[in-house]
C-alpha cells in the first residue's frame, strides 16, 4: 500500500476547488482525503466507477484524481468514459510508471500522470498545476480563435465545430490547441508545445505532444494519415494550417 506522511502544508488564502478522488485502497482514500484537505480543497473519495458516477450525477467537481487499477471498469475505460461527454481536469494515478502507461493514459485523455509510489507535495504540485492551467481561460471570457469553419472559445475552454457543435477538450488538448491556432500557418517545435501545454513543469516526453496532436486530429475529424489542419513537418514539428479569422 502506498505510504504517505500527514503533513501540514501553509495555504495563503482558502482554496474552493472540489476534487473527486477515485481509488479502491481506503487507507489512500484516506490519507489524500486529510491532506487535500489540510490543503484547503473540498475533497470526496469513493472506491470505484460506480460511485464516481453516481457522485458526478450530484455535484460538480474541478479536479479528478483517478486510480488506475479499480475493481471494475478500469481507470482508463473510465478516463475514456469521462472525456467524451467533459473537459474536468483528470490526474490518473497507477503503480505502473513505465513510458507505456503514461501515454496510454494520455491517448484516453487524462491531463497528468503520477506513478505510484508519490509524495503527497508532489500530488498537491501536480493538482495546483492542472487546476491553475484549467483556471487560464477565466481571463479570456470573450476571446476565441477562428479557422476553417471550426472556433476555439478561450473562455468556455471548448471547442465548436463548423455545425456548432460544442467538443470538450482536455486541459492538455485546449493548450496545445491554442497555441498551434495563436500561430497559424506557423510551424511550432515540440518543445514549444511542450512549454504551451504545461511550462516549466512539464514533462520533457516528446510522446505526450504526438499523443495530443493525434488526439486533436480526432476532435477536428483530420485524416491521421493525410492531415490537411495540422500538419507534422518532419524534423521540425507542428502547424495548424488555415487562413486566419478570428472573432
Amino acid at each position: 500500500m502506498l505510504m504517505l506522511q500527514r503533513t501540514s502544508p501553509v495555504t495563503a488564502r482558502r482554496m474552493t476547488q472540489r476534487i473527486l478522488v477515485v481509488d479502491d485502497d481506503p487507507g489512500l482514500r484516506e490519507l489524500l482525503d486529510g491532506y487535500l484537505r489540510d490543503s484547503s480543497y473540498e475533497v470526496r473519495a469513493v472506491a470505484d466507477g460506480a460511485a464516481m458516477h453516481d457522485e458526478l450525477g450530484r455535484s460538480e467537481y474541478d479536479l479528478i484524481v483517478l486510480d488506475l487499477m479499480l475493481p471494475g471498469d478500469d481507470g482508463l475505460t473510465l478516463c475514456r468514459r469521462l472525456r467524451a461527454r467533459s473537459s474536468v481536469p483528470i490526474l490518473m494515478l497507477t503503480a505502473r510508471g513505465d513510458e507505456f502507461e503514461r501515454v496510454l493514459g494520455l491517448e484516453m485523455g487524462a491531463d497528468d500522470y503520477l506513478a505510484k509510489p508519490f509524495s503527497p507535495r508532489e500530488l498537491l504540485a501536480r493538482i495546483r498545476s492542472i487546476l491553475r492551467r484549467a483556471g487560464d481561460r477565466g481571463s479570456n471570457v470573450s476571446s476565441r480563435i477562428g479557422f476553417d469553419g471550426w472556433t476555439l472559445d478561450l473562455g468556455a475552454h471548448h471547442l465548436v465545430d463548423p455545425e456548432g457543435v460544442v467538443v470538450a477538450l482536455s486541459t492538455g488538448e485546449f493548450r496545445l490547441l491554442r497555441a498551434l491556432a495563436e500561430n497559424l500557418n506557423r510551424v511550432l517545435t515540440r518543445d514549444q508545445l511542450i512549454d504551451a501545454i504545461a511550462g516549466r513543469e512539464a514533462n520533457r516526453l516528446e510522446r505526450t505532444v504526438d499523443v495530443l496532436v493525434s488526439r486533436l486530429r480526432k476532435r477536428l475529424r483530420d485524416d491521421a494519415r493525410e492531415p490537411r489542419m495540422i500538419r507534422t513537418v518532419r524534423s521540425e514539428g507542428y502547424m495548424l494550417v488555415s487562413a486566419p479569422q478570428r472573432g
